[in-house]
């Protein structure tokens, strides 16, 4: 059983950062890709950003490249996403992501219905 913890979410005035942190256990980490989506109330969820199982190849979002930094540290079994620069429109549970299947690389997380274990999100609020 896969399980996904993430942390480090909060209140943050427009422009400033934030920097969440994902656990995760029941598997060999190092071996999936990881990522983070992100979901507001009314809307669909939506990707945000992905690293492949080695942690050579990430990818983003349009919305956030320049901005969000994603990471992982294998020895902490924990990925990371860097949010610098936070807009109002960037509120939302963002929740962690675990590929299904290993060594992915995690490109494909922008299309519809990704194979992937969730965890319970945390919340990111942006004031304005």
């Amino acid at each position: 059983q896969v399980q996904l913890v993430e942390s480090g979410g909060g209140l943050v005035q427009a422009g400033g950062s934030l920097r969440l942190s994902c656990g995760a256990s029941g598997r060999t980490f190092s071996n999936y890709a990881m990522g983070w989506f992100r979901q507001v109330p009314g809307k669909e969820r939506e990707f945000v950003a992905s690293i492949s199982w080695g942690g050579r190849y990430t990818y983003y979002a349009d919305s956030v490249k320049g901005r969000f930094t994603i990471s992982r540290d294998n020895a902490k079994n924990t990925v990371y996403l860097q949010m610098n620069s936070l807009k109002p429109e960037d509120a939302a549970v963002y929740c962690c992501a675990a590929d299904v299947n290993p060594f992915t690389l995690g490109s494909n997380w922008d299309r519809p219905h990704p194979n992937l274990y969730w965890g319970q999100g945390t919340q990111v609020t942006v004031s304005s």
